[in-house]
């Protein structure tokens, strides 16, 4: 299965690695990271994320909270991913 949490720390982890070297296959796989998972994970009917997807990106649970999946990986993952990309912006002004 594809889990909506190691998409998230994925997210944050390649931007953290890009933003600390510069190298731009850490940033492609970003984007590709990000293409999936905001491609798959996000209900557009709805909002929120569904947590659980097949290996072939289909929704396996429909339930988008329970004790396994709470409202903290997704918002903490926007937030975390606006902060990087917000420095490295603010950075290629220099």
């Amino acid at each position: 299965m594809k889990l909506w949490w190691p998409h998230c720390e994925a997210l944050i982890a390649f931007l953290m690695a890009y933003s600390q070297t510069k190298k731009p296959e850490l940033l492609e796989t970003f984007s590709q990271v990000y293409e999936y998972t905001f491609n798959h994970f996000p209900d557009a009917k709805n909002g929120e994320w569904f947590g659980y997807l097949t290996q072939e990106g289909k929704v396996t649970l429909d339930f988008k909270g329970g004790p396994f999946k709470g409202f903290f990986h997704v918002p903490r993952c926007l937030y975390m991913c606006e902060r990087i990309l917000d420095d490295l912006l603010a950075n290629t002004k220099d």
